[in-house]
């Protein structure tokens, strides 16, 4: 953690790409990595909360090794993203915006994955799944196990 955090001393405005630095690696950013950021940067705990929650990016909760994103913007829902994002969660036996308690995936509706006429879209691992399906869902998710 240090020598990420080593990697920006002197700049400016680094902050939101230290924390995904170090998400990176941790996968998440939890309590005690923002206390030490604070007390290595000199800078107040809440506003790195206030950067950190402010950005769908950054984790402040555990999240999975495997990250699945169900784009559920107008163009994907018109062509069924709610009935992909209810399959997977049913399948994970999670929520949306949960991890199963292995740690093995998470589960996130996003807004918008800026590929509208692929809809309806879900990434994994951020590798874009255009036109899913209910089977295709099965098959990625068969996939990943």
């Amino acid at each position: 953690m240090d020598e990420i955090i080593g990697r920006y001393q002197g700049q400016e405005g680094f902050l939101i790409q230290l924390l995904l630095d170090l998400q990176g690696e941790l996968h998440w950013i939890p309590r005690e990595v923002i206390s030490h950021l604070s007390e290595r940067l000199g800078v107040p705990k809440s506003q790195i909360y206030r950067i950190a929650s402010f950005y769908k990016a950054v984790n402040l909760t555990p999240v999975g090794r495997h990250m699945i994103q169900v784009c559920m913007g107008t163009a994907c829902q018109v062509r069924g993203a709610q009935k992909v994002l209810d399959y997977a969660a049913s399948k994970l036996d999670i929520g949306p915006e949960e991890t199963t308690p292995d740690l093995a995936f998470s589960l996130r509706k996003v807004n918008c994955l800026g590929c509208c006429s692929m809809g309806p879209v879900m990434t994994v691992d951020g590798e874009y799944h255009g036109g899913v399906t209910l089977e295709g869902t099965e098959k990625v998710l068969k996939d990943l196990r």
